[in-house]
């Protein structure tokens, strides 16, 4: 088993804190991991993304010209990765933020009003959390508790952050529902 996702957002969306939970969860789970963030010269409100590869075996390289799943923050992130996720694969668009969909029927979309469900946990910088929490839910590649203490750790000097964080990531694994 092989996954490779891109996180896409603007800077200070906490995209690349995404990519970080999982990876870190994943190496917890005894996983292979390679994280790969990009991001441009303005880190808030400038683009960023990076790209998580989890992995049973050794993985070759952290680029992934194709990846199996997008989780998206924001319309100009969607216009670059759309097209660019494999047939069969998976998008997670943030909802609240996105105003139009993929046009393509070969991909499995979910929407999730992640600002929304932030704010209701009083804090929309919690978005990401959400995100991420969403994901885990269809894509199983860690386990949720795995994420939490992720958060835990890298919140430790942050404690108010912690919980809030952990909630984000329950609501939005609940958000989507189960299969």
């Amino acid at each position: 088993m092989l996954i490779k996702t891109v996180f896409a957002g603007f800077g200070g969306q906490g995209v690349l804190l995404m990519g970080y939970v999982l990876a870190y969860s994943a190496m917890l789970e005894g996983k292979h991991v390679t994280y790969l963030p990009s991001y441009g010269a303005e880190v808030r409100g400038g683009t960023a993304n990076c790209v998580v590869s989890v992995s049973d075996e050794e993985i070759a390289s952290p680029v992934a010209s194709s990846p199996d799943v997008a989780v998206i923050m924001n319309n100009p992130s969607l216009e670059k990765f759309q097209n660019q996720i494999q047939s069969g694969g998976i998008i997670y668009v943030n909802s609240d933020l996105i105003n139009f969909r993929p046009l393509r029927g070969d991909i499995i979309l979910y929407e999730v009003p992640a600002n929304t469900l932030a704010l209701e946990m009083g804090n929309d910088r919690a978005a990401n959390m959400v995100m991420l929490g969403a994901y885990l839910r269809h894509t199983p590649l860690v386990e949720l508790k795995t994420a939490q203490e992720v958060v835990g750790r890298v919140f430790a000097d942050k404690t108010g952050l912690v919980e809030l964080n952990r909630e984000a990531l329950k609501a939005g694994y609940e958000s989507v529902g189960g299969e």
